[in-house]
């Protein structure tokens, strides 16, 4: 009873933290998602570049967390604000799996439905956005569920360097040895990360072709 307690007494902050914590997610999926749709577009359609953009993705990937802030933290710019730090690194975890959905979904497009639209005289232009890309949605779509979710379990970490976010209480609670604290930034943020599966998944199954 005493985490229902703790909850009803900092309702107030547990809000502005929750929030703080879907800014970082939202603008950070968002950046991944302007920046990996079209890297993925790209790699499909010319496959000599898929390996050092996925190996680059991959890279990023087995980078720790804490190390990565650590070695952008010299970064002209971006290092000056713990915010614009916590956004790019989280950004940067997200590419692999949209880079590697689009790329998936790009090129599973059936190659005769791509010969039909040839002979109707569509252009590559108009092959990309009124036949793969519309059968490819629900691909690309479950790449970008991955990465919210990914993005919403990594983003507690960005409080390790002053970024905010629900990760505040875990950092908080870690320190002071309450387990009140720790669940107070644990339980919204696992929330989060179920809500953002279920309705991003129900989003993706409504939109897979039939």
């Amino acid at each position: 009873m005493n985490i229902v307690h703790y909850f009803l007494q900092h309702h107030q902050e547990i809000l502005e933290l929750t929030l703080e914590h879907l800014w970082l997610v939202g603008i950070s999926t968002l950046l991944a998602v302007a920046i990996g749709i079209p890297l993925g577009i790209f790699s499909a359609h010319r496959p000599g570049w898929n390996r050092p953009i996925l190996g680059s993705a991959n890279i990023i990937q087995t980078i720790p967390s804490l190390a990565l802030f650590g070695f952008l933290l010299p970064v002209p710019w971006i290092g000056a604000r713990a915010d614009r730090l916590a956004i790019l690194a989280l950004t940067l975890y997200a590419l692999l799996p949209v880079i590697r959905n689009t790329y998936t979904g790009i090129r599973g497009v059936d190659r005769s439905v791509l010969e039909a639209g040839r002979g109707m005289g569509l252009t590559d232009r108009q092959l990309l956005f009124q036949v793969e890309l519309p059968l490819a949605t629900s691909v690309i779509l479950s790449g970008v569920r991955v990465a919210v979710v990914v993005s919403v379990g990594l983003a507690t970490i960005a409080a390790a360097i002053g970024a905010g976010g629900l990760g505040e209480f875990i950092f908080r609670g870690l320190a002071m040895v309450n387990n009140d604290l720790i669940l107070a930034g644990a339980i919204p943020a696992a929330v989060l990360a179920l809500s953002a599966d279920f309705a991003l998944g129900g989003l993706e199954r409504w939109l897979r072709p039939r």
